[in-house]
Parts: structure tokens; sequence; C-alpha cells
């Protein structure tokens, strides 16, 4: 009967209480007991967090091969908006993955949020490589050689570390770097890779600016360069192509070309201050897919045009 009338009729748990001349306590412990003996049985509708609609319109205007847009509340803080694109693009990403998958890696807060949530097969036999250098001395759980080691852990496989910094002063010490064969194999990795998981970057919201590696007689170069975004510290104009400054023979990571050959590069983003740097990307055939939340979808989708298609002449009879 208590079950009946909180359930079915609606009462609360004191007015139920009244009825069946029992405390509200024992009540509670009524409904309980109800669940566990089956008597209740609960049941959600099914819920899907991805706006396909989106997914359409972002595929077919731009091109990419796997788009996965995440919905999201209004008013959601940046790490809360993470933790959303992180939890409910798990399982799409975890299917791109395939047994024997060489995988490169970097690091980034949304990544890390994406891959706490990996199930455990512990039989994909994987080969999850890191994708750039540490940014600096301070190793922290959102940085490449970190996230690594979970994907290979979760997925199951070996993690190979690019144990060098991510950025070297002057392009001869990086280029000997480059040269030791402990290097030298996971370049070597980097350029057979069949997928990479990459966060995008802009000068304005660069973790090489953050953390100090990025100065400002460097970020006044790239800008004059034309750099609008960066993946794995390789910094591009609008077209895509990789910007010629210094900087270009200073960084340690997975190299422009090499991205290109990969077969899935998927972009994990959240937010909306990106859709230039993802557009560029994907023209310079750095992106073929893109993880991210409705918001920034929505900001990408409205900041760029539809990809033109030669017309097809009719043929005179």
């Amino acid at each position: 009967m208590a079950a009946r009338l909180y359930y079915i009729d609606g009462l609360g748990q004191s007015d139920v209480a009244k009825f069946v001349k029992v405390s509200q306590a024992k009540v509670s412990r009524l409904l309980a007991l109800a669940r566990e003996r089956g008597i209740v049985r609960i049941t959600v509708a099914d819920y899907e967090p991805r706006h396909t609609e989106l997914e359409a319109q972002i595929r077919s205007r731009l091109g990419l091969s796997t788009v996965v847009v995440i919905k999201a509340f209004e008013g959601l803080a940046e790490s809360d908006l993470r933790k959303a694109v992180g939890h409910f693009a798990s399982e799409a990403l975890n299917t791109l993955i395939k047994p024997g998958d060489i995988v490169a890696l970097a690091g980034g807060r949304t990544i890390y949020e994406l891959v706490q949530h990996l199930p455990e097969p512990r039989n994909k036999a994987l080969t999850v490589v890191q994708a750039m250098g540490s940014v600096d001395s301070s190793v922290s759980s959102f940085d490449a050689q970190e996230i690594g080691r979970v994907v290979a852990q979760r997925l199951g496989g070996s993690f190979l570390a690019l144990n060098a910094p991510a950025y070297i002063p002057e392009k001869r010490t990086r280029d000997a770097l480059l040269k030791l064969p402990q290097v030298r194999s996971v370049h070597d990795h980097l350029g057979r890779a069949q997928v990479a998981i990459v966060g995008l970057g802009t000068l304005e919201n660069s973790v090489f600016v953050e953390r100090g590696a990025l100065g400002p007689e460097a970020v006044a170069e790239l800008r004059e360069a034309g750099a609008v975004g960066e993946i794995c510290g390789r910094f591009f104009d609008r077209n895509g192509a990789e910007c010629d400054t210094l900087w270009r023979d200073q960084v340690m990571s997975v190299e422009a070309e090499q991205l290109r050959k990969i077969p899935q590069v998927i972009g994990v983003v959240s937010g909306n201050d990106r859709s230039a740097s993802i557009a560029a990307a994907i023209r310079g055939k750095l992106l073929k897919g893109l993880v991210i939340d409705e918001t920034g979808a929505a900001a990408l989708l409205a900041a760029t045009t539809p990809v033109s298609r030669p017309k097809v002449k009719s043929k005179k009879k």
C-alpha cells in the first residue's frame, strides 16, 4: 500500500505515513524493501547525449569523417562542460580505436576527462605514443605522459613516452635529440599511427603561454606569421599551413605532415572560443574528426561557410 500511495498516487512520505499509521522513517524503509523485492521497478527513459542534427551539419559542411557533439546545459562552468564532453563522448571514441592500433596522444583537460571514462576491456593490445614532449618539469594529470599511461592501462597495451621537452631553445639541439634511438623510435611510431587524439589551442588560449614556455617575443612572431591555432605545439595559419617561424624548428612533437597521414585525427575540445582554429585545422587536413560540445559546435557552424562543390555541367544533346 505504501508503494502505491507514494509512486502511483504521488503522496509525500509524511502523508503516506499518516495513511498507513507508521513513522515516516518506517515508510522510507518500506519503500526501499519494495524496490529490493521487485514490487517496485523504476525505469528511466533512455537519454541521447549527442546532438545528432549538429553532427550531421558539421559533417556535411566541413567534410569530417567523425563528429561527436555532446549536448550541454546552459550556464555550465568550464570544468563541468569538460566533464560532460568527456563522460558522454568516451564510448564513441572507444569504438574508433581498434585492437592493435598505434594511438598518438596529446594532453589537455578535456582529453583527460574523456579518458577517465573509457571502458577497461584491457585486451586491445594498443601502442599508445606520447605525441608531444613535456611542456615543463612539473607534470600534471592533464599532460600527455600521464594521460597516455591511463589509456594504455584502461584499453590494454603499452605506452611509449617521448622523454624530451616540448620546446628546445635551439634547432641544432632539437635535431640531435631526434637522432637518439629512444626518441627516434617514438617519432617513427607517430608516423605509423592509425589514430591521433589531440587538443586545439590558440595564441590566446595556449598551454605554452600559460606555463611560460612561449614568451612575448615568440607570441608576437607567431601572431605576425598569422597563427590562428595550435596542435601539439605546431602553430598554423588560417589555411592550416604550419607557420614558418623559429618556433617551428624548436618543437619536439608529432609533425604536421605526420598528422596529415594519420587516418583518424580527432580533435577534442570544449567551449566556443576555437572556431577559427578548428576550421583552419580542417582546411589544412590536420583534423579528420571532432569531439565538441553543442555550444562550440553551433559557434563553429556560425563561423564557417558551406564547402563549395564544383558544378557539373550538363551535356548538350
